[in-house]
């Protein structure tokens, strides 16, 4: 991991787990950095993956879990046939206006769990072949979800920017460094 994360209060379970949430999407954001939204289109690997297209995905499918978990509709309907536009920087779209869209979508997350009485409180998984019927998850359950979620794309941005330009993880952590003290 190149940044530590520092937690909230002691004993404050709910401030940790939103601080690593956060850190995980520091990692994502990180790997965008300068980068043009061509660059961040390409493909550089056999993966389909692009970090313009991570960044989406990631701020829709932690969009998606906060809205399942509030058992609200999901404001970006997927099904099969555009499952892999969630992955993809459209012409219209910018790495600008994904990260302003995150930085929504992090904001309600956050609005919404501090708001949960406890992180005990469940919600039901909808039907599902992957889920098991009549499934309830925590409140717990869904934070450390979205870590894991958004970790594992965290991993997969640092190896697609590497082969895009060279650049690891370290380096874009030090570059942030350097501009927030100039």
């Amino acid at each position: 991991m190149p940044t530590h994360v520092l937690a909230e209060a002691h004993g404050d379970e709910r401030g940790a787990l939103l601080a690593f949430l956060e850190a995980q999407r520091g990692g994502l954001r990180r790997a965008v950095r300068g980068l043009t939204d061509e660059q961040a289109r390409q493909r550089p690997s056999v993966s389909e993956l692009s970090l313009g297209g991570l960044v989406k995905h990631a701020a829709e499918v932690e969009q998606r879990w906060v809205e399942m978990a509030q058992q609200r509709p999901h404001s970006v309907p997927r099904d099969q046939s555009t499952w892999q536009e969630g992955f993809e920087l459209k012409a219209d779209e910018t790495v600008a206006g994904m990260l302003a869209y995150w930085e929504g979508v992090a904001a309600e997350t956050e609005k919404f769990l501090r708001g949960v009485p406890s992180l005990n409180d469940t919600f039901p998984l909808p039907e599902a072949p992957w889920f098991p019927e009549g499934a309830r998850q925590s409140m717990r359950w869904l934070m450390l979800h979205l870590i894991e979620e958004i970790a594992r794309h965290a991993g997969h941005a640092d190896i697609v920017r590497e082969a895009l330009d060279g650049k690891t993880a370290f380096e874009l952590v030090a570059e942030e460094q350097q501009a927030g003290q100039g």
